[in-house]
């Protein structure tokens, strides 16, 4: 059987792959995907959700839930933090914090990537990716499927430079393993992002808004975990599991 992929954004891009029988990479690296990746390396169970009602409404449902995410970069009312990766791997540092207990999931609301990820719903199968976990989400779809939509979660209708390195290195990865890339589009990102230093990130519009927003520790907590785990965070039945596990 032929093996493909390509490289596209947008939480609306979902849909036609969806039907089309690939397997989904969501990619939000600032930072939905890799607070999620984080959160689930630690054993959280994580709930994806698309607005705060829903947030709300499952919370009702799971006393002692974390309500964590963010919308238009602010901390809706009545959550307790936004979408940190570094927050969630602080958690696990604080044996009796109030947040420490490993038991209490978290309900993971964000501007693109949860939209991208519950907009995936129903494909043959949807993963998380980021900077963290590429090569072994890489390894995972070529193992189990041999066509890949890798999708980055993007913002106000642009394709984030993080995002696209990210499909880049899955992309790169699955090129070396055989898969023919189905568009131009696809290639040249991978030719864009080949070798490149991770720290060209700084120069981006995300990097841009964490500095400005005072969360410099996300930035470099994402800059400084590159490729340093083996989570494949797979959307099933409402949330988050190890796939690799």
């Amino acid at each position: 059987m032929e093996k493909t992929f390509i490289i596209d954004c947008l939480p609306e891009s979902a849909a036609r792959y969806k039907e089309n029988g690939y397997a989904i990479v969501v990619i939000d690296v600032i930072r939905a995907t890799t607070t999620a990746t984080t959160s689930v390396r630690y054993g959280r169970k994580v709930l994806p959700v698309q607005n705060t009602d829903d947030a709300f409404i499952l919370a009702e449902k799971m006393p002692g839930a974390l309500l964590v995410g963010e919308l238009g970069g602010n901390v809706p009312y009545g959550f307790h933090t936004t979408n940190s990766p570094l927050q969630m791997a602080a958690l696990e540092l604080i044996p009796c914090g109030p947040f420490s207990d490993t038991r209490r999931p978290i309900i993971l609301l964000s501007s693109s990537g949860t939209q991208l990820l519950l907009n995936a719903a129903g494909a043959t199968a949807v993963y998380l990716a980021c900077f963290r976990n590429f090569s072994a989400v890489a390894a995972h779809l070529a193992k189990h499927h041999p066509k890949v939509a890798l999708l980055g979660a993007g913002t106000r209708g642009q394709f984030r430079r993080e995002d696209q390195m990210c499909c880049a290195w899955i992309g790169e990865k699955l090129q070396a393993g055989g898969y023919e890339p189905e568009t131009r589009d696809s290639l040249d990102i991978i030719a864009r992002w080949h070798g490149v230093n991770v720290d060209v990130v700084r120069e981006g519009r995300s990097a841009e808004y964490l500095r400005r927003s005072g969360q410099v520790p996300d930035l470099e907590f994402v800059l400084n975990h590159v490729d340093d785990l083996g989570t494949v965070p797979q959307f099933v039945d409402g949330r988050l599991i190890n796939a690799a596990a």
